[in-house]
């Protein structure tokens, strides 16, 4: 059964450098959540106090509602999945899948059965007797991940699981983690810093920043409402206007305005709310090209907008650099900020 987890008031000093602050979080069963953040911002500390592997040094950290902050890992009934891997070099994947079941004594013939499923749903049934050195990253890492379902644990964890192989099988891995663990209805929390695993994997996102919890909420709630410019900068890419420049550009009294990049239109027209602008430069992302428009006014100075164009629109348009255009950020896609 899933289980649902409350973090009430948890901090964690290390001698005196603080690692989280105050963070108070509820975890719903069956829910898939990332914690995502930058480097040393506290989301790997706050996964090994809800594994039991460090102690808060403030706060209580509940799993349905029974208290476990002093409870050691054993006793928390978690599968845990490393950027690592962490498979034994010596075993065949069947047996490093096996390791934790045969510990707990289980008969022969029940780990024969829930190893031989879990190689199935990890689709890799035709390499259950190679060691870890005969596969490659991606097959590693489905291992570790069958050897973390193996005990059938209450919720899964998962800290940065995939940032060590490359960019085709991370995305496959993606989603057969993603189906795996809607399949399973198991409580899942994951670490990562890559906020496009967050945006597809997740059911609610919980961005963090030096120690403490910046905003939750759904990958769409995050993207399309950031409630502060930390996590507006750090999920996905936007144009921050300060606060003289919004003024004087009529965007408003807030101390910062910020707009995502394909929010704002560029055109070879003006109307009546467009600013005139110079290209910079273009550059080519595949399934779009961000172009860079020089917009600028005689007391203020200049500042540049980045605008996101779909591919085809820039291949009809052939947008040149030198060339002038005007930008258009309509108003109902501004996000305000009250503090810079």
């Amino acid at each position: 059964m899933s289980v649902s987890l409350k973090i009430s008031g948890v901090s964690k000093v290390f001698e005196k450098n603080v690692a989280l602050n105050n963070v108070n979080l509820q975890i719903r069963a069956g829910e898939f959540v990332c914690l995502l953040g930058p480097s040393g911002c506290g989301k790997s500390t706050l996964l090994r106090l809800i594994a039991g592997l460090d102690r808060p040094s403030d706060g209580r950290i509940y799993i349905n509602d029974r208290d476990v902050t002093n409870l050691p890992p054993a006793r928390r009934n978690f599968g845990i999945m490393f950027q690592s891997y962490a498979l034994f070099p010596n075993l065949s994947a069947f047996e490093n899948v096996a390791y934790g079941l045969r510990n707990k004594k289980i008969k022969n013939k029940d780990i024969e059965e829930r190893v031989g499923r879990l190689f199935e749903m990890i689709k890799l049934t035709n390499a259950k007797d190679r060691l870890p050195s005969q596969m490659s990253g991606g097959e590693q890492q489905r291992v570790a991940l069958a050897r973390a379902l193996a005990t059938e644990p209450d919720f899964l964890l998962l800290d940065e699981p995939l940032s060590a192989l490359d960019a085709k099988v991370r995305i496959s891995l993606r989603k057969e983690i993603c189906s795996i663990q809607k399949e399973l209805g198991l409580t899942t929390i994951m670490v990562t810093h890559d906020q496009d695993e967050a945006l597809t994997m997740a059911d609610r996102i919980i961005v963090m920043n030096k120690a403490v919890v910046m905003q939750e909420g759904t990958p769409e709630e995050i993207y399309e409402h950031p409630e502060n410019p930390f996590v507006a900068d750090f999920i996905g890419s936007i144009n921050f206007i300060d606060r003289e420049k919004s003024r004087v550009y009529n965007l408003g009294n807030y101390e910062r305005v910020a707009i995502r990049p394909e929010k704002i239109e560029i055109e070879r027209t003006a109307d009546k709310e467009s600013l005139r602008g110079k290209i910079a430069d273009i550059e080519f992302r595949g399934f779009y090209n961000r172009v860079s428009v020089q917009v600028s006014h005689v007391v203020y100075g200049d500042m540049v907008l980045y605008v996101d164009v779909p591919f085809q629109a820039a291949k009809e348009k052939k947008f040149r650099v030198g060339e002038i255009v005007y930008v258009n950020m309509p108003k109902e896609e501004l996000l305000g900020f009250e503090s810079a």
